[in-house]
């Protein structure tokens, strides 16, 4: 039996902060239906999350020929994407799927409902997502 969503929360590198800044959280799913319940989280959750692509084309580039998979890319372009990725093939492919990363765990001076420079980034948008898909 398949679960009916798998959430998953980490900051695996820090390029989804260089792009959303550490005010936003990224999201990717194996799921492009899921793309608009991710943006909808925002106004449901009070924080901020957009997703991400994650095309079976990013699989290419972590191809490798003395492992199974490699992790990343030599360049740090689009690191998130491939951190992504890499996950994605630790993933059941029959279940519903959604990476948070959590660019956003820590803003000097706090973030939208948390004053704090450790936000807790996630709990809430973690929640909201839940209460829509399951």
């Amino acid at each position: 039996m398949s679960p009916k969503l798998v959430l998953d929360f980490a900051t695996l590198t820090g390029t989804c902060i260089t792009s959303l800044s550490n005010r936003y959280i990224g999201a990717f799913t194996n799921r492009p239906d899921f793309m608009s319940t991710i943006v909808s989280t925002n106004d449901i959750s009070g924080e901020r999350i957009w997703p991400f692509p994650l095309d079976d084309d990013y699989d290419d580039d972590l191809k490798s020929d003395i492992a199974d998979i490699l992790q990343c890319k030599i360049s740090t372009e689009a690191d998130h994407i491939y951190a992504a990725a890499f996950l994605k093939k630790f993933v059941n492919p029959n279940a519903p799927w959604i990476h948070l990363d959590l660019g956003s765990a820590y803003k000097p001076g706090g973030l939208g409902h948390v004053s704090s420079d450790y936000t807790g980034s996630g709990v809430r948008a973690g929640f909201a997502l839940i209460q829509q898909l399951c």
